[in-house]
């Protein structure tokens, strides 16, 4: 977490939350104060494995940070955004498109996406959307040595119909469309290179 905030320009602010604690989300947001948008992207990775080989609490767990975490970040976040902010969420492809092994993350996929659309009526007139990214080139892939990393990524993107790997940049520059778009609410925008498309 202390190599993430040694990447942020000098002139942002960063802190390391327990977002599984009600109590440290809501004393961030005091910290705050008002804002204009929130941006929700935090999670991690869930093994690949079928329903019936996790225990319960292996799947509570990660439904604490991946949509647990949501509800408490978006509870204390929403009274303090200005008139005309937003909140971004994030789901997954895998919540239309699961493969063997990603039941329970597709489920949690799934919960974001309701959750958008059932917020963006309750929150109105704050704007509430969500971003469903495909394959995206990030960190998170690290644990894969290379050059393994880079044959997986080059077959992956024969799959994509743009044929490339997603960007960071391609999801940045996504919430900040929902974040500018003043007409865009509880919509859930795919952005996989066209992967969900190609059945493969």
């Amino acid at each position: 977490m202390s190599a993430a905030l040694a990447t942020l320009p000098g002139a942002c602010e960063g802190a390391v939350v327990d977002t599984r604690s009600e109590a440290d989300v809501a004393s961030l947001f005091s910290r705050v104060g008002n804002l204009d948008h929130l941006v929700y992207t935090a999670g991690d990775p869930m093994p690949v494995r079928a329903s019936s080989e996790f225990t319960l609490e292996e799947a509570r767990q990660w439904f604490e940070i991946r949509y647990w975490g949501v509800v408490a970040a978006v509870k204390y976040a929403a009274p303090l955004i200005r008139a005309g902010g937003s909140i971004v969420l994030t789901s997954g492809t895998i919540g239309v498109r699961p493969t063997p092994g990603t039941a329970i993350a597709a489920s949690g996929a799934g919960a974001i996406e309701g959750l958008t659309r059932g917020l963006a009526v309750e929150l109105a007139p704050i704007r509430v959307n969500a971003v469903r990214p495909g394959v995206i080139r990030t960190p998170a892939w690290d644990a894969i040595a290379e050059p393994q990393r880079t044959a997986v990524f080059a077959g992956l993107a024969e799959r994509m119909l743009t044929k490339a790997i997603g960007e960071a940049d391609d999801i940045a520059a996504t919430h900040l469309y929902l974040m500018q778009n003043r007409f865009v609410t509880g919509t859930v925008l795919t952005v996989d290179g066209g992967f969900i498309l190609t059945g493969s």
